[in-house]
């Protein structure tokens, strides 16, 4: 399959974090980091009713990564799983994807917190998180099943995806 993609960014999030080393690797590792969604103006009118929502699913192109790797060593594990079964950055579509708490709107600014991506981040597209729909009861985590969870708040990201 040789079908081209591409996607305009519908904005740009603002954060804290210029480097990745040291950044936290999920948005609950970042609980009360704040950042600013800027939506491009003319997407401005598609936020209308986005305000009842206490959360958002962002969906965003990881910029700083540059290649792929199908096997990596992620970081909450020491040994190496398949990309698909991670979430790490080098993946062959460079997408992230964050559940923030969405604190307000205002215009064409999204106040967030929980952020766990780069400044500059472009952003791809916005969803309300619905949590009749997104919760799942009954779900296996993989390989993680055996990791503690707390380590997720005190993880770092290091440069072990950089290139």
């Amino acid at each position: 399959m040789n079908t081209q993609i591409s996607y305009l960014p519908i904005g740009i999030i603002k954060t804290p974090f210029s480097e990745i080393s040291n950044m936290p690797i999920q948005p609950t590792g970042a609980a009360k980091i704040s950042g600013i969604i800027e939506l491009n103006p003319e997407f401005a009118s598609g936020l209308k009713d986005l305000d009842g929502f206490s959360h958002i699913i962002l969906l965003y192109h990881l910029h700083r990564i540059t290649g792929y790797k199908l096997s990596v060593v992620p970081f909450m594990d020491d040994k190496s799983h398949g990309i698909f079964a991670t979430r790490s950055p080098a993946r062959p579509n460079p997408i992230g994807i964050s559940i923030v708490e969405l604190l307000k709107v205002e215009g064409n600014r999204l106040f967030i917190e929980g952020v766990d991506m780069l400044n500059e981040t472009p952003l791809l597209d916005i969803k309300p998180f619905f949590s009749k729909f997104d919760n799942r009861a009954e779900t296996r985590s993989g390989w993680l099943e055996e990791k503690k969870l707390v380590d997720i708040i005190t993880v770092r990201s290091d440069q072990r995806f950089e290139k």
